[in-house]
């Protein structure tokens, strides 16, 4: 693994990004994991590895999905997380102005991987603009070239170099020109977890969460999932660690009542009639899932939820 901090190509000094640092756990959900392993495969002298796109709603470990797979290659890992104001050469060099008063070149973390065989995340990319994705046109055909204007170099990356790219489905996003997606296949979708899965994620993540707040969480989670509600992994792990917050050295809060607090305080007050919120986004967006429940939250004299029920 490289550990370089410039690197000259074609006579231009560059400033490379620094890898990722640190170690992450992948919980559960094999069938991703496994297919994004097989888009990065290299099947001959000819082949080239395939740039996937993992998508689903937010919170469910698509980044962290693609560090855990990324870890097995033992190649640098670049994150480049995207936004709306993402430049074309904000993909690829940066000029910087240096303390010397003279011009120095930094290439992004998704360059530096292309230059450094390493692996590129490009994170929330359906955040970008067109302009930004035409930058990359020839980066992820098979042609795996990336051209900068402003450093005046043009590169093949390394053999061994990777991408993904990450995509939530929420309103703030752009719709991604057709001749990209043909170019980020395939598609790899991240589901809400089952009851199981979604616990063994919630246990590792909170390891010092009593058993009792883990079901109510699971639960919940479950039950929202089951009328397409957009709550996650990541917001159960918030609704967790706050109950904790509000329970420790106040032995009068008790775990049912700081269990609504959190789910109030995390995910507002509407989340607590859930059917109330289902058929809101029903009327928002079109139909979702339906399911019969009843009301999760309970009175202080009701039975607690046992063993996850």
């Amino acid at each position: 693994m490289t550990n370089q901090s410039t690197i000259e190509i074609q006579g231009v000094t560059l400033r490379l990004s620094p890898p990722v640092q640190g170690k992450v756990t992948w919980i559960a959900q094999q069938e991703p994991y496994r297919q994004l392993c097989a888009a990065w495969k290299i099947l001959g002298p000819k082949d080239w590895p395939m740039v996937p796109r993992l998508i689903g709603p937010p919170g469910l470990g698509k980044t962290t999905l693609a560090l855990a797979v990324a870890e097995t290659y033992q190649r640098p890992v670049y994150l480049m997380q995207c936004t709306s104001d993402t430049r074309p050469e904000d993909l690829v060099v940066n000029p910087v102005l240096g303390q010397d008063g003279k011009i120095h070149y930094h290439a992004s973390p998704l360059f530096s991987a292309v230059l450094t065989g390493g692996i590129a995340i490009l994170d929330e990319a359906n955040r970008m603009p067109e302009k930004s994705w035409a930058s990359l046109a020839g980066l992820l055909d098979h042609r795996r070239t990336v051209e900068s204007v402003i450093a005046g170099i043009s590169v093949i990356a390394n053999p061994e170099f990777r991408c993904c790219v990450t995509m939530n489905e929420d309103a703030s996003t752009y719709e991604v020109p057709e001749y990209i997606l043909s170019r980020i296949q395939p598609a790899i979708e991240l589901p809400f977890p089952g009851a199981e899965e979604e616990l063994a994620i919630l246990r590792y993540s909170v390891p010092n969460s009593p058993d009792e707040l883990l079901a109510y969480s699971v639960a919940y989670l479950q039950q929202a999932h089951g009328l397409d509600l957009p709550f996650s992994i990541r917001d159960g792990i918030s609704i967790i660690r706050f109950a904790l917050r509000l329970m420790d050295g106040n032995p009068q809060v008790t775990l049912p009542e700081a269990f609504q607090q959190s789910v109030g305080q995390v995910l507002g007050e509407q989340a607590f009639d859930l059917e109330s919120l289902a058929v809101a986004r029903k009327r928002q967006f079109g139909d979702v899932a339906r399911m019969d429940t009843q009301d999760f939250f309970f009175d202080d004299d009701e039975e607690d939820l046992g063993e996850g029920k």
